[in-house]
């Protein structure tokens, strides 16, 4: 099975001397195409940083992050933006959509960053908005978008290059339940119906049973691993990870 992204010895310090702070103490990761994967751990685990590093927005202290066979510390500054506009998807909890763009244009962004000709770029967003049910509010600017329609629209700007894999930090911590499912139910689908690995942050144990594997981080260690079967999970899987949240 071909791995998507792989991470070895992976270390993290912010700080110096006594103000020193360890993030991350040594992670070993291997992540299979295909797989959704999620990090769950208390505040202050390492988790967000985890996810950062691996796609490529911060540099480690030590050891090192290979996405696609290409390791991200040998890249420059160019080759690294060019893997992660085209290879890695982000979707984050506060959104980060352009207040002045409509969500055609924050959707056609990344690919006309890229050079894409504008007529294609924005064929390929509305393609993209309408497989997240979204396309219908291509028009309007973020402040007149639901917190959902928000966030469906970052998914699109995510999946509008067709990266082969998605990194998502807490996706539903902004959204109420039944909107924050949809989300799940989207990403869910991501690996299901697309064959794209996808990779969440989350502290909601519900959220955290949709996917295919859970890992969980402590003081920067992953100190366990859980398998889950087809489709979420069983109900006492599920009443374990609320147990231990």
């Amino acid at each position: 099975m071909t791995t998507a992204v792989q991470v070895e010895g992976l270390e993290k310090s912010f700080g110096e001397g006594a103000t020193r702070v360890a993030a991350l103490a040594g992670v070993d990761l291997a992540i299979p195409a295909g797989e959704f994967l999620a990090i769950m751990g208390p505040s202050g685990s390492g988790k967000s940083t985890l996810l950062h590093l691996m796609g490529g927005l911060d540099a480690p202290t030590g050891g090192r992050v290979i996405v696609e066979e290409a390791d991200l510390a040998e890249l420059d500054d160019d080759r690294l933006t060019v893997l992660r506009r085209r290879r890695i998807g982000f979707v984050f909890q506060s959104f980060n959509l352009v207040r002045v763009l409509t969500a055609r244009e924050n959707t056609a962004l990344p690919l006309l960053i890229d050079g894409l000709a504008e007529r294609r770029a924005d064929e390929r967003a509305l393609a993209a908005m309408d497989r997240v049910q979204v396309a219908h509010r291509a028009d309007h600017r973020p402040g007149e978008l639901s917190g959902g329609e928000q966030q469906r629209v970052a998914i699109a700007r995510a999946l509008v290059t067709e990266p082969a894999v998605v990194l998502a930090d807490e996706p539903t911590g902004n959204l109420d339940r039944r909107t924050g499912d949809h989300v799940l139910t989207l990403l869910r689908e991501l690996c299901d119906a697309h064959g794209q690995t996808v990779v969440i942050v989350t502290h909601d144990p519900r959220d955290a049973a949709r996917a295919d594997r859970i890992v969980r981080l402590e003081d920067g260690k992953i100190v366990d691993e859980q398998r889950l079967k087809p489709n979420g999970g069983p109900d006492d899987v599920l009443n374990r990870l609320e147990k231990d949240s």
